[in-house]
């Protein structure tokens, strides 16, 4: 069943040996299944040659999701993947924000928000780190003003089971 607009994201976690092209492969899949991945992290794990990615995209359908899982699960490299519950792992991201501000905007944001000022140019040009959820980070450039934003980096959801 799809709906109008956009669609629910989802994030499937795999673990993969750490060889060049892997990452390739797994989006190139998703690429073909006629999907669109949003934001791919990846990172080693404990375990010497094993790489852990997330990656989301959006799609209604669980048919579809549990038969993209099965492609990946078959990419020679890949040891394991899975769809993450939402409702059973936290997913989060990093942005880094310039923007034109003063003291007494960005203190009345520090009642809201946990951010870190990472540096400060001109008295009144900020450059900020706010981790946690997409809405948050939304929630923060809203009350920030868009018309003060210059420019934003985000990093792409990763996520962790519970």
């Amino acid at each position: 069943m799809e709906t109008k607009g956009l669609k629910q994201r989802r994030a499937i976690l795999a673990y993969a040996q750490n060889r060049p092209g892997v990452i390739n492969k797994v989006s190139m899949l998703i690429r073909r299944k006629m999907y669109n991945v949003e934001t791919i992290t990846a990172c080693s794990t404990r375990t010497p040659g094993i790489s852990r990615m997330v990656l989301t995209l959006r799609e209604d359908s669980d048919s579809n999701m549990r038969q993209v899982v099965k492609q990946i699960e078959k990419i020679t490299e890949v040891v394991s993947a899975k769809e993450l519950d939402v409702d059973e792992s936290f997913w989060r991201e990093v942005a880094i924000m310039k923007f034109e501000s003063n003291a007494e905007h960005l203190e009345q944001l520090g009642h809201k928000y946990i951010y870190e000022i990472i540096d400060r140019q001109n008295h009144d040009l900020y450059i900020v780190q706010v981790a946690g959820t997409s809405q948050l980070i939304d929630n923060f450039l809203r009350d920030l003003g868009e018309e003060k934003v210059i420019e934003v980096a985000r990093s792409g959801f990763t996520a962790l089971e519970k």
